[in-house]
């Protein structure tokens, strides 16, 4: 028997390796555009490719935590890739910063100016830091992410008024902390 769209999770949490390739014939572009969004700014191909491996690994590993239909299945994988995405881009960040070796080079902005906007984000990351996990990942999907506010209360299962309150609190927060740290200014 193989796997269809009707038995493919009764198969992957029974760990039958046709289900998992199913998955990936399925749902490889749906990953890879959610794992690009979250990555593109990187331009770094083999962290794509690597973090692309990691949420298929994770789907096999976690396959048996999930409970409910194809759709809900869908929900679920976007959600680990988007994640997983999300924890390759700040081990990528938390890289750069310590090489200092990434620095984009555009031809209208002078040297000074890049050298401004890397410090900038690297003190915003600093401030992000600082939050409890739940706002940094707001602050992430918000900022680095694009994504609106209904969508985050969506993918953390909290009200839309939850998370206006919370990037309302901790703007004040990270501006009370970047005042305290006196750093750059243009910041926050």
């Amino acid at each position: 028997m193989k796997s269809t769209n009707k038995n493919f999770i009764e198969r992957l949490q029974r760990q039958e390796e046709d289900a998992l390739e199913f998955i990936v014939d399925t749902y490889l572009p749906l990953i890879k555009g959610v794992t690009y969004k979250v990555l593109s700014p990187l331009r770094n191909d083999g962290v794509m490719e690597e973090c692309i491996n990691d949420i298929f690994l994770s789907i096999w590993n976690n396959s048996i935590k999930f409970h409910g239909d194809t759709t809900d299945f869908r929900k679920w994988i976007c959600a680990i890739a988007k994640f997983k995405a999300i924890d390759y881009y700040r081990k990528a960040m938390k890289k750069m910063e310590l090489t200092s070796g990434y620095t984009e080079v555009d031809p209208e902005k002078s040297a000074e100016d890049e050298l401004i906007i890397l410090e900038d984000r690297k003190e915003l990351l600093q401030l992000i830091d600082l939050l409890e996990p739940v706002d940094r990942d707001i602050f992430i999907m918000k900022y680095f992410l694009g994504l609106k506010n209904e969508d985050i209360s969506i993918k953390l299962g909290l009200t839309k008024a939850s998370i206006d309150n919370r990037i309302y609190r901790g703007k004040k927060k990270l501006s009370q902390k970047a005042t305290n740290l006196k750093l750059g200014g243009s910041v926050v």
